[in-house]
């Protein structure tokens, strides 16, 4: 019999395991169950298929996102795994002919939506045949306290039940707190699972934060990036569809191939939206949340978040739909103050949870609003943002990275302790007329505006009107953003949010400590600097990037990419699907010569060099 090592090497192409799997695929293949929480990119699919294609019997993959299934099917079918799936895109004859699969032993695996695990004629199907591994992706969804709680996932027990010999469970997701983690073992009965938490790190990711004066700007700084990268595919995610319908039209004005994707388009069009990026005939998708779940796309090389998502598990599962493949992948966040209203205004519109009680939806609206500040902190901080992301999720991280916005930004250190207490003092002024005032409103009465808003509520007679008139709204407001990241102000939430005190802030204004010390401010000088020029890589060491590659590599690449795009376009499947951006690099660096040398190549498979070593060897020979 094959090893799972064999499995890896001759079917997926790979030479070895990344961190964690072995051990993932070893506990399902000696009966245990598991629980994985790995982040996107973490190779979390191959956990299950190389059992799958080891073990004997059927392989059951839940899952919630078609086109999860379709894009895995399709990338298994093209390794020559004998894969298919249930879901509501199927008609009745095409049902049949995957049932009949599952009862011949012609099916090795088979992905199904929750939903289907109801159906008698399955459920009685898969039982003759033998489920020998069950695996839960996007696990999450089965607790009432994740991202994204699905009620269809509390069938997965009873369906296990209806087994007869109940299989090992495989229970995988990317993000998951310990509550999330607690619910996720007790809603499918784990019993005594290996549990693994993998880093959530992704050295390849490179983040940065933008914070454009106004609109305008913003828009100016989305169009040179995207058009930095025009021929590389990326995501664009907004907070509404207004602004989707927006940003979109403003790249096609610039010449940019976008499209568009959100919940209020026409089914068609959201279905011809994703193809087109899919493969590739538009390079941006712009998008609300509602579009990436799922999305196998393994050649996205950028994502730019155009508005303060709610929480940074959101964001760092949006941005991780970049890099998928292992290449250099930057997450650029685009922030205005103005999009916490917008975020706040988000979430107290969501749709009531009927099945909390109220204490439970009041601790439910706490821990959002807790969320959102912290994402604020991640937008606002000039600290490592790598290390501030990991440490949020439970993880230790040095400060420096040396591969984000932040480390790659020269600061000035500022002492900013007097305008610190005056905004502080003028919050406090504020309050004790028993009235309370937005943060623009706040930096509008220190630097002394006429505006007629300030006039009407009495606030240019406050002791501290005025005090900053000298001081650019820009830095003003820094020093309040700064206070509230701290703690010594705070922000209320609802459709008109407004700057409070806390209780720090009497010890502040006291200069008691710890807030004896000088109030240090940190002002960026200048733009990042340039990450460091990267060369070819040392024989050691593959190539991670086309950039690594040296000029006639790169030449190469642009070869291989439009071959791999006609052969992609022949069999009417995404170019990531033949090879990915990763395999081509690497095939790039290595430039083999034989069949034997192609399948040494990250990502050829046996499969797959029957289907293309005959044509990239030419290629690479011409």
């Amino acid at each position: 019999m094959p090893t799972p090592l064999d499995i890896l090497r001759e079917t997926f192409g790979y030479e070895a395991f990344r961190p964690h799997q072995a051990e993932i695929v070893d506990a399902a293949l000696a009966g245990r169950d598991v629980l994985a929480v790995m982040p996107t990119s973490a190779g979390k699919s191959i956990c299950y298929q190389v059992p799958a294609l080891a073990l004997d019997g059927l392989t059951i993959v839940v899952s919630p996102l078609i086109s999860l299934m379709t894009d895995q099917v399709g990338a298994l079918l093209q390794m020559g795994v004998a894969a298919s799936f249930l879901n509501s895109t199927l008609g009745a004859a095409e049902r049949a002919e995957v049932l009949r699969g599952v009862a011949t032993g012609s099916l090795r695996l088979v992905y199904v939506a929750p939903e289907r695990l109801d159906d008698p004629a399955f459920v009685e199907t898969a039982a003759a045949r033998g489920v020998s591994l069950l695996a839960v992706d996007e696990a999450h969804c089965i607790s009432q306290w994740g991202n994204d709680f699905r009620p269809s996932y509390q069938r997965i027990v009873d369906f296990l039940a209806t087994l007869g010999a109940r299989p090992p469970v495989m229970a995988l997701t990317a993000t998951a707190t310990h509550a999330v983690r607690r619910d996720i073992r007790e809603a499918l009965a784990l019993r005594d699972p290996l549990v693994v938490l993998a880093s959530f790190d992704r050295p390849n990711m490179f983040f940065s934060v933008e914070r454009p004066r106004g609109r305008a700007e913003k828009n100016r700084m989305l169009v040179a990036f995207c058009r930095e990268r025009a021929e590389r595919s990326g995501i664009v995610y907004c907070s509404s569809r207004r602004a989707v319908e927006e940003v979109c039209e403003l790249l096609r004005d610039e010449g940019l191939a976008a499209t568009r994707y959100h919940a209020g388009l026409p089914g068609g069009e959201r279905e011809r939206s994703q193809s087109d990026f899919l493969y590739d005939r538009a390079r941006v998708m712009v998008a609300t949340n509602a579009f990436g779940m799922g999305i196998d796309k393994s050649n996205v090389s950028y994502v730019v978040h155009y508005n303060l998502p709610l929480s940074l598990e959101n964001y760092y599962q949006e941005a991780g739909r970049a890099g998928r493949d292992g290449t250099r992948a930057e997450c650029l966040l685009l922030y205005s103050p103005g999009d916490v209203h917008t975020a706040e205004f988000l979430l107290s519109r969501s749709e009531p949870r009927e099945d909390l009680t109220e204490e439970q939806r009041a601790v439910l609206a706490e821990r959002d609003a807790g969320r959102l500040r912290h994402m604020v902190f991640y937008a606002t901080t000039t600290e490592c943002l790598r290390a501030h992301i990991l440490r949020y999720f439970g993880e230790e991280a040095p400060a420096y990275c040396g591969s984000c916005g932040n480390c790659l930004t020269d600061y000035d250190e500022t002492d900013a302790t007097e305008d610190a207490l005056k905004v502080v003092s003028c919050v406090a002024r504020i309050a004790q007329r028993g009235r309370s005032a937005g943060a623009s409103m706040v930096v509008d009465v220190l630097r002394g505006s006429r505006a007629e808003r300030v006039r009407q509520r009495g606030f240019d007679t406050l002791s501290t009107y005025g005090i900053m008139a000298d001081a650019p709204a820009a830095h003003v407001r820094a020093v309040l953003d700064e206070l509230v990241f701290r703690g010594v102000l705070a922000r209320t939430g609802g459709d008109y949010p407004t700057v409070t005190l806390t209780a720090r802030s009497g010890a502040f204004l006291r200069r008691e400590a710890p807030w004896d010390e000088p109030f240090v401010l940190k002002v960026a000088r200048g733009k990042p600097k340039a990450e460091r020029a990267t060369t070819a890589p040392s024989k050691s060491r593959a190539a991670a990037d086309v950039s690594e590659l040296d000029a006639a590599g790169q030449e190469l690449y642009a070869r291989l990419a439009s071959l791999r795009g006609a052969l992609a376009r022949e069999q009417n499947v995404p170019a990531y699907i033949v090879f990915s951006n990763a395999t081509l690099v690497d095939m790039c660096a290595k430039r083999p010569r034989t069949r034997e040398e192609f399948l040494g190549v990250s990502g050829v498979g046996a499969k797959k060099a029957e289907l293309y070593a005959d044509a990239f060897l030419a290629e690479i020979a011409r």
